[in-house]
């Protein structure tokens, strides 16, 4: 008989362990609270453009996790490649191009000739490993032995990537895998033509294929734990037996399924971090405004612009612009409501270097307090292990999960580990 899962939460991981576990001979079911999958990763239409929730470059697209999922299920991932040459950084006075290749790096008036040198030498050492941050030690503090230019270009990278206007508290562990992996690869970002919606009925095509099945609406509401195992979902009407069950919803869901069992504290103490929150401000323009510009990077208030429309054509009407627009949060600045003065700092990017588009604008869409990520990674803050050594049957997906990356990397690496983990103890029923 075919191994019994259930996973909860149709979001990025919940749909990736389904989908790969259905591939593999398991008997899937999904379980989703919402009327639609993809969770914080949807595509709204408005006026003909397509607004994605949360952003959808992928960093190392040649190492991604995502190219797995491609080669392994058929997943279809139609790319665009980011275009280095036409990524710029704004200091204030004057522009510059981003230094993501050599040829950038020659260019860039971020760094002096002596440090241009220096950043070389580091991103070698990152490479091989010879850098490789300490313990208990954040990145900000680690860094203070660079010299400030190369320090504070750094930090900036770690701002941008990481989504944060605290890089120097990123751990510094934490920060070199990260860019160990970026350095290496050959492809250092890249979008997905049809944004998030492609994926997630990618996804969703493979699931059924296999004979998986689709539960919307069906929030569950408890668990129901035996002898260190959970035996079974309780939702709205149904209950939900399984041999193996995949959470992929965020630790103060799970802190409520958990209530009344013993894994309850086990768990809070996810609930307790910060999130990673931030201000969106999405544009959807008449015209397309011509610039030497399809990133910018505003340095001083750390927001970056993106010419989604540039990569993806899909998302627009014929002759149409579409952006978007992101400012970092941290927690004083979200206690002290300065998300308004935000959206003022993106209108003053927006009129630097696309002016004309208030006279353009057709859609927009504004988020003054997305979460783009459940866990932030700052300071002693942990992501959630992937299984619990007492939990014997229940494993946890989602960009609160330990996975390589970061934000939508999390969610596709933890569910791929989850999956992998599941196969291991249980050899799937059938060879795909």
């Amino acid at each position: 008989m075919k191994q019994k899962v259930a996973v909860i939460g149709g979001g990025l991981a919940g749909l990736s362990a389904a989908a790969r576990l259905s591939h593999y001979g398991f008997d899937v079911t999904l379980l989703e609270k919402a009327p639609k999958l993809g969770g914080r990763a949807i595509t709204i239409p408005v006026k003909g453009f397509h607004f994605n929730f949360g952003a959808h470059a992928i960093y190392g697209r040649d190492t991604s996790i995502l190219r797995k999922y491609e080669h392994e299920l058929g997943l279809k991932v139609d790319w665009a490649d980011f275009s280095p040459k036409k990524a710029h950084y704004d200091l204030g006075t004057f522009t510059t191009p981003v230094p993501a290749t050599l040829e950038g790096l020659m260019q860039t008036k971020v760094l002096d000739a002596q440090n241009k040198l220096r950043f070389a030498y580091d991103i070698f050492k990152t490479i091989s490993t010879m850098e490789r941050g300490e313990e208990g030690i954040l990145i900000g503090d680690y860094l203070k032995k660079e010299p400030p230019q190369v320090r504070d270009f750094l930090l900036t990278l770690g701002s941008s990537n990481f989504f944060t206007n605290e890089p120097e508290k990123i751990p510094s562990p934490l920060f070199f895998r990260y860019y160990r992996r970026l350095f290496s690869t050959r492809k250092p970002v890249a979008y997905i033509r049809g944004g998030w919606q492609s994926i997630i009925e990618g996804l969703e095509s493979i699931l059924l294929r296999n004979g998986g099945k689709i539960v919307s609406k069906e929030k569950i509401e408890s668990v129901v734990v035996e002898n260190g195992a959970v035996r079974s979902v309780i939702g709205k009407e149904n209950q939900y037996d399984a041999d193996h069950f995949v959470f992929c919803v965020p630790p103060s869901v799970l802190v409520s399924l958990f209530e009344s069992t013993p894994y309850r504290e086990l768990l809070a103490e996810y609930n307790r971090y910060e999130s990673n929150q931030v201000v969106v401000y999405d544009i959807g323009l008449q015209k397309r405004i011509e610039s030497p510009f399809t990133y910018i990077y505003h340095k001083g208030e750390r927001i970056f612009i993106t010419d989604i429309s540039y990569y993806d054509p899909t998302c627009i009407p014929e002759g149409g612009q579409l952006m978007q627009a992101v400012a970092y949060l941290n927690k004083e600045e979200i206690n002290a409501n300065k998300m308004d003065e935000k959206l003022e700092h993106i209108e003053f990017v927006y009129d630097k270097h696309f002016p004309g588009w208030r006279d353009l604008l057709a859609a927009k869409r504004i988020s003054k307090k997305a979460t783009v990520q459940e866990i932030k990674t700052i300071d002693d803050q942990r992501l959630m292990p992937v299984k619990f050594y007492s939990l014997l049957n229940a494993y946890f997906a989602g960009d609160w999960c330990e996975g390589e990356g970061q934000l939508s990397e999390l969610s596709f690496s933890s569910a791929y580990e989850v999956t992998k983990r599941i196969m291991e103890q249980t050899p799937s029923p059938v060879v795909v």
